[in-house]
């Protein structure tokens, strides 16, 4: 009892001392630690350190909001991952179909007026699933207050290798000439076109790399990386995050 009372004394402290004026528009997490933390348990299936991992993203979600944060963009599953046991990503995709349906209802989101938005290659992704994110992307289509962005079959390379194809297309169509390629258009090329690039990068569970996560658009990111692993991480976690990324002097190259 008291123990959570000095963290809620603690975690209003916090936020007390935060500016809003120089709160991140756009943060974009790699969600790690839900496999580590179910074997850390020992008696939970891995399914079940990722349904954890979802109820954090949910609290996650409530913190951008209240906080006024307009984007956020999490690395929910990786090409690679595509790699992982059969019973492992059936269940994943289960979980991908429950929550999609979730959110074409889901009283936040529409409150909130925020606009759900998977990229990557859903082209590799089950038809059941595919079905579930239209639902979700046609639900909220019209909003433009809050962007969530799920990086779904995703690879940062990948990426950059789809806009560098779409590109050329355009220039085989004659659309554009080679001279008019520069970082804009490949900008408005990527998975994320139209879309500011991140301000402040977190990555949970004590990984220091960011495993080809917005390889271009982080260019000028600011990079937390953070011990706890996903389904333990905390409001106060969250909020040390973006008071280390006010302290920053933001050079952007200069």
């Amino acid at each position: 009892m008291v123990g959570k009372f000095i963290y809620s004394l603690y975690e209003w402290y916090m936020m007390r001392h935060l500016d809003p004026e120089k709160m991140p528009k756009h943060i974009a997490i790699i969600m790690d630690g839900n496999r580590r933390y179910s074997k850390i348990q020992g008696n939970i299936d891995v399914v079940k350190g990722h349904e954890m991992g979802v109820d954090t993203l949910e609290k996650v979600l409530d913190w951008v909001i209240d906080l006024g944060i307009e984007i956020v963009t999490v690395y929910a599953f990786s090409i690679e991952n595509f790699n992982r046991t059969s019973d492992e990503v059936d269940n994943l995709m289960k979980l991908f179909v429950k929550n999609f349906k979730r959110l074409v209802t889901h009283k936040k989101i529409h409150n909130n007026e925020v606009k759900v938005n998977v990229v990557g290659r859903t082209e590799l992704l089950p038809d059941e699933v595919k079905e579930a994110i239209k639902e979700a992307e046609e639900a909220t289509k019209n909003y433009t207050k809050r962007v969530f962005n799920l990086a779904i079959g995703y690879d940062g390379r990948l990426e950059i290798i789809d806009a560098v194809k779409n590109i050329y297309k355009k220039i085989e169509n004659g659309e554009f000439s080679i001279d008019a390629v520069n970082e804009d258009l490949i900008s408005k090329n990527l998975y994320t076109a139209g879309l500011e690039d991140p301000n402040l990068i977190i990555r949970t569970s004590g990984e220091e790399r960011l495993s080809g996560f917005l390889l271009w658009q982080s260019s000028y990111s600011e990079l937390y990386f953070c011990d706890t692993l996903w389904p333990e991480f905390r409001k106060t976690d969250f909020l040390r995050a973006i008071r280390d990324y006010q302290a920053r002097d933001r050079r952007f190259g200069t």
